[in-house]
Parts: structure tokens; C-alpha cells; sequence
């Protein structure tokens, strides 16, 4: 299934969205320019690797990486996969946030999911890098948010559109990433569990960071 877009139109533009968004094509764009070695030395810099982060755990700039790998991708593929989710579910999540609230929320779901696959691979040396941890806990705040929303999904195979339930397309990807994460953590080189805890984080703290006047709605 490939989602296309949500039936919920945002109130205003999405500054800190799209703001996110253009700097990840940024940094990616700056990634496949470089020389090869110069790539290489910047994906083993900035991406966060667990094994490393032991060694280093009570150095403060080992946890650097964990911020800087957020904003980089292996592939186009990847940047387009994880931009187009942030642009579906991000632009309705900070209408209700603001954008410095929405910024804080990414960065801080983005902070559990990295150590999320910290705790399931320490000793790991595979660089780690996307931002699909963060983008699980937008998801994640939606998936409480939105649960009227419906997203307008193409199923290539047949092909034809349908409007899938909003929690019914996040549980049923949700229940995917689980899934994979307990039948082996990084297949494919894939981070399972910062998937699966970036969507939790999103779950039990977006309460914490939407507007005064839209806390009522919220409440259980």
C-alpha cells in the first residue's frame, strides 16, 4: 500500500516541516556530491554507530551522531520514503504543536529511537542513518491525534485508491515494524526497533507538546 495523502487539510503552512524536510535534501544532496572517500569518512562521522557510542559513552561528543544521523539518508530512495511520511503526517501534527513545540517533539522522538536501537544492538558497527525514528514518532502523535482521518492509499498491484482508516493504516504499520523486529533487529540493514520506539515515544508524549488551547480535545 502506498499512502498518497491524508483527507485533513493543515490550517496554515507547515514552517517547521517543510523547514525540516529542506534540510534533509540539503545534507543529502551535499552527501552525493562529495568524492567517494570524503562520502564515506562523513557517513562514519555523523551517522550514529552503537559500537562506537559504547566506547565513547562518556565522552559528549559521541552523542553527537545521534542528533546528525536524523538528517541523513543512504540512498534517494530513502530520503524520498521518509519525506513523503513526514509531509503526509507532519503538517497536521504541528498545526496543533506550533513549530518550535513540533521541532523539540521530532528531535526528542528522534533522541528515543536512537537509543531504542542502541539498547537492541550495542555492539553493533553498522553506521546507522535516517530519520524514519523521528518520523515514527510523528506518525506516532498522529495515530492519538487524528483518529477520524483517513488516508488515501494506492494499491499498485490492482492498481486502485481506497481511504484507509487512520489508525488502521499506523497499527497495521506499526504491527509490520513489530513484527520484523522480533523475528531479527536490522534486517536489511533497517533499524526495527527505533521504528517501533519512535512511534511509542510519539504515542505517550504528544500530550506534553500541543497548544494550551487545544489540550481539552486531548484529554482522556
Amino acid at each position: 500500500m502506498l499512502p498518497l495523502r491524508d483527507t485533513i487539510q493543515s490550517r496554515r503552512i507547515s514552517i517547521a516541516t517543510w523547514l525540516i524536510i529542506i534540510i534533509n535534501v540539503l545534507v543529502f544532496f551535499h552527501q552525493i556530491t562529495l568524492p567517494d572517500d570524503e562520502a564515506l569518512n562523513m557517513i562514519y562521522e555523523y551517522a550514529f554507530i552503537p559500537s562506537r557510542f559504547v566506547r565513547g559513552i562518556f565522552n559528549p561528543r559521541s552523542y553527537i551522531p545521534l542528533f546528525t544521523s536524523m538528517f541523513m539518508h543512504g540512498s534517494f530512495l530513502h530520503l524520498i520514503s521518509n519525506m513523503w511520511s513526514l509531509w503526509l503526517f507532519g503538517d497536521n501534527v504541528e498545526d496543533n504543536m506550533g513549530p518550535f513545540r513540533f521541532i523539540l517533539f521530532y528531535i526528542l522522538t528522534g533522541l528515543i529511537a536512537g537509543f531504542a536501537h542502541f539498547i537492541s544492538s550495542p555492539m553493533s558497527n553498522i553506521p546507522t542513518v535516517g530519520a524514519s525514528g523521528a518520523i515514527a514518532g510523528i506518525m506516532g502523535a498522529y495515530f492519538m491525534m487524528f483518529p477520524h482521518s483517513r488516508i488515501v492509499t494506492l494499491i499498485p498491484i490492482i492498481p486502485f485508491f481506497i481511504r484507509v482508516p487512520a489508525p488502521i493504516f499506523l497499527f497495521i504499520w506499526f504491527v509490520a515494524q513489530l513484527r520484523s523486529g522480533i523475528h531479527g533487529n536490522a534486517i536489511g540493514g533497517v533499524a526495527w526497533w527505533a521504528h517501533i520506539f519512535g512511534f511509542l515515544g510519539g504515542v505517550f508524549l504528544y500530550k506534553k507538546f500541543i497548544k494550551k488551547r487545544y489540550r481539552r480535545a486531548y484529554r482522556s
